[in-house]
């Protein structure tokens, strides 16, 4: 067997031209590098996001459950009294426009506002059913007419959006321009309620843990839209966490004239009307 001579140039040149391949490929294809880079901080930027919506997940549903008191009260006395179903019927509708807003088809990589929204609806749809149930009869005919409407709607958005609109853009747009509209309005609706506290000086009807919780609701939503940057996402959800922001500064400068002994006396069961998911994003409706 004979051994295999390899003359010292030939190495020298092998081992020249190494080194030359890789100098060449780092220093004239710096692209390769900067591929590398780019997918280490968009897997650094989407796993962020994924854990921000699973945080806005959590919160949204703590606010999705915060009218249960309400309810246990209702089945307790069988009699929905003076509440009024509209905040409900009003986040059923917000939530069923954002999870067709996150269903693959309109809005692709959208699922932790498709999960947390289609588990508001369901909530939503329980308490519905509960004021239905202890409602007089006139009040069960509004909110019939009210659900059918909201539904008839939805069902002409999700039927236009697949028959005029091909594209995931034109989708996200239509379904996402009527996500704003909606969820702004219920984000709009503490204005009255942070009148209120102005004029009497009290908050014994804007509660400090719900106006808190809902800022970091709204605040939660924002970074996820802004990690990667969708708008339909961050209008609503921004404004909210700005009205959150103004109840709490509300709360702390009247809370020392809000008088002690009516606080328990006249204060009221609120309701929690969250838009995302999700949002997003909560607004505070107190019923009288």
């Amino acid at each position: 067997m004979g051994i295999l001579y390899i003359p010292p140039l030939s190495l020298h040149f092998f081992f020249t031209a190494s080194w030359y391949s890789l100098f060449n490929l780092h220093l004239f294809n710096p692209s390769l590098s900067l591929n590398k880079k780019k997918k280490r901080k968009m897997i650094s930027t989407g796993t962020i996001r994924t854990v921000v919506g699973i945080i806005g997940n959590v919160i949204s549903f703590g606010l999705f459950l915060s009218p249960l008191p309400t309810f246990i009260t209702i089945v307790k006395k069988r009699a929905v009294e003076d509440f009024s179903p509209v905040p409900y019927l009003a986040t059923l509708l917000n939530c069923m426009l954002w999870v067709v807003y996150g269903v693959p088809f309109v809005h692709p990589n959208s699922m932790l506002v498709l999960t947390i929204n289609g588990i508001g609806f369901f909530i939503e749809a329980l308490y519905i059913g509960i004021f239905f149930a202890f409602a007089p009869r006139r009040l069960r005919l509004e909110i019939l007419s009210i659900l059918a409407t909201e539904l008839l709607f939805v069902g002409v958005v999700l039927g236009g959006v697949l028959g005029g609109a091909h594209t995931h853009d034109k989708r996200t747009q239509i379904v996402g321009i009527l996500c704003v509209i909606f969820g702004t309005a219920m984000y709009a609706s503490p204005l009255s309620i942070m009148k209120m506290v102005v004029q009497t000086k009290s908050v014994k009807y804007m509660p400090f843990f719900l106006s808190f919780v809902s800022f970091l609701n709204g605040a939660c939503w924002t970074a996820y839209s802004l990690l990667r940057f969708d708008l339909y996402i961050l209008i609503p959800n921004g404004l909210g966490a700005l009205l959150a922001a103004a109840q709490l500064i509300l709360y702390f400068i009247y809370y020392r004239t809000t008088p002690k002994d009516d606080t328990k006396q006249n204060l009221e069961l609120p309701q929690i009307v969250p838009t995302n998911a999700p949002e997003p994003l909560s607004s505070l409706t107190i019923e009288k």
